[in-house]
């Protein structure tokens, strides 16, 4: 608490001073680099938050989590989704022999499988090659694999189109159908359970469209690959037992790509390429765990974003990446962050005294600069930013890729430098404007700057590269849970309204009374059934 004071009264010590841009400070770590030289932090928070996180045995509870001890404690979880990228040898030391040979076999399977699919030699009931895959599931299941799969669209092995399903939206549906042929389509159900309402929705519609297509029941397996816990329900669905690929509790679903949940992205990328994903993120998991905290990427990131949120009191986070193959990467962010320490609780079950997770938003750049980036230029409070960039692009336009990279190191700078009322009157003046209306549109155009960023750039947008950046990531989320002293790895917020929504269908299709909901719940279900009730 000694610390937690004296970084409280740093806080208002900094907020008194501009970012120093004179100081270059960097850290790199696998394919990556962080410039975080225009962050609010001086020496001397930097050496309290190192000091703050040794005093809570962080060290500790890293190597806790890596060696696979139960720290996900409101589930009674290990956490090891990191073990799936590490090497044979590592899976045997932390698993058991028994279950390593588990998850090297399921591996090896999945690679047989995409072999299959890659070469066009998995046929479809009419005897023609796997064109297309619809790959069925939500969350996690969904966001990691697809945004994986844009990132890295040079990549593609382009024997087979991956298409991800995640919405119940029909429109969303009658879009990805529009695009396929039952003879040539593979669907993917990706659930731990295979009981989850969207999925299942979803899974069931496509299953009806392979038979309405001309698919058999005898040749469904053809069709249909299963990724689950749950392999009796799986089997029940119309999967056969060859074609299921199993999951295990100890992967959240906000990191399971690094399971078989990745298999559409290894049918989209070829499996070289997704091991390579794979590796990259391993690297960033031997940096992590290896580097001192005052050279490891994903702890410094972590510890600026608690200083940001918790002592300098900012509510945002905006992720702008400069790479259009990145421009999903914010909303998965979203999910990765506020989904994981979206938490008001301590592991006591007490509150936390400290503000924790940010709102996080996002868009590709220089769209965002059109956008959003008017309110971090001169709203009321600034809002610390992630820039992301690729140093060198896959495509050839050489100018347009450079305009980009300006934009990117202009807005940053423009962030943090900012523009003063005497600046800009000066500049009026220069342009010839008289005094008066000098005065009067000169405080329009003040932008204080001293808004915190991070810069993080890659030399290029590779596998292993984007496997980091994903790693990364991961590991940020773990770093600020220990600091405010939450469980990253649970979701208990998700349950509640998946529990109403059960109601709700249940008095949409007559089954139960809407008597316990709020007048405004009844109000707009009486709407919905006036005007979609058949007579």
């Amino acid at each position: 608490m000694e610390l937690n004071t004296k970084l409280n009264h740093l806080s208002q010590e900094q907020k008194q001073h501009f970012i120093d841009n004179n100081i270059s400070r960097t850290v790199a770590g696998s394919s990556l680099e962080l410039d975080y030289s225009k962050q609010s932090v001086s020496d001397a928070v930097l050496d309290t938050l190192f000091a703050w996180a040794r005093e809570l045995n962080f060290e500790q509870k890293r190597d806790a989590m890596f060696l696979g001890e139960v720290i996900n404690h409101t589930e009674k979880r290990s956490v090891l989704h990191s073990v799936l990228r590490a090497s044979d040898e590592r899976k045997k030391e932390v698993l058991g022999t028994e279950l390593a040979d588990e998850v090297i076999i399921t591996e090896q399977k999945m690679s047989t499988l995409v072999g299959e699919i890659t070469s066009r030699k998995r046929l479809g009931f009419s005897r023609q090659p796997i064109k297309d895959i619809v790959a069925i599931g939500i969350g996690g299941s969904y966001y990691g694999p697809k945004i994986c799969a844009q990132a890295l669209k040079p990549y593609s092995s382009g024997a087979v189109k991956v298409h991800y399903v995640a919405n119940v939206d029909g429109g969303a549906i009658e879009e990805k159908i529009a695009l396929l042929e039952p003879a040539t389509t593979l669907v993917v159900v990706i659930s731990k359970t295979f009981t989850t309402q969207e999925t299942l929705l979803n899974a069931n519609f496509f299953k009806q469209w392979l038979l309405d297509g001309g698919c058999s029941l005898a040749q469904l397996s053809r069709h249909l690959i299963a990724v689950t816990s749950a392999t009796d329900k799986a089997i029940e669905f119309g999967v056969s037992q060859e074609n299921i690929l199993p999951m295990w509790d100890w992967v959240g679903g906000r990191f399971s790509l690094w399971s078989a949940v990745g298999f559409p992205l290894a049918c989209a990328i070829g499996m070289n390429n997704y091991l390579a994903l794979k590796e990259g993120a391993y690297e960033m998991d031997k940096h992590f765990q290896t580097a001192p905290l005052e050279n490891n990427m994903p702890v410094i990131l972590g510890l600026l974003g608690v200083w940001n949120r918790s002592f300098l009191g900012y509510s945002g986070l905006a992720v702008l990446p400069y790479d259009h193959a990145l421009r999903d990467f914010p909303g998965y962010l979203q999910q990765l962050d506020m989904e994981s320490n979206g938490k008001r609780v301590n592991h006591q079950g007490e509150l936390v005294e400290l503000a924790t997770a940010p709102m996080v938003f996002g868009q590709e750049g220089t769209n965002s600069q059109h956008a959003f980036m008017q309110m971090m230029h001169q709203g009321q409070e600034p809002i610390p930013s992630e820039f992301i960039l690729p140093l060198t692009p896959h495509h050839g336009h050489e100018e347009h890729h450079k305009t980009m990279v300006a934009n990117c190191l202009a807005q940053s700078e423009a962030l943090m430098r900012g523009i003063s009322l005497e600046e800009v009157a000066e500049q009026l003046r220069t342009q010839g404007l008289p005094e008066e209306e000098v005065k009067r549109l000169a405080p329009h155009k003040v932008m204080p700057g001293n808004s915190p960023s991070v810069t993080v750039t890659m030399d290029k947008l590779t596998p292993q590269a984007m496997g980091s950046l994903m790693a990364l990531y991961e590991h940020k989320i773990f770093v600020q849970g220990v600091m405010w002293d939450i469980n990253p790895f649970d979701q208990w917020g998700v349950e509640l309204g998946k529990q109403i929504g059960k109601d709700v269908i249940a008095s949409m299709n007559g089954e139960a009374s809407s008597i316990d909901f709020s007048a405004s719940t009844q109000g707009l279900l009486a709407k919905y059934k006036a005007l979609n009730t058949k007579s």
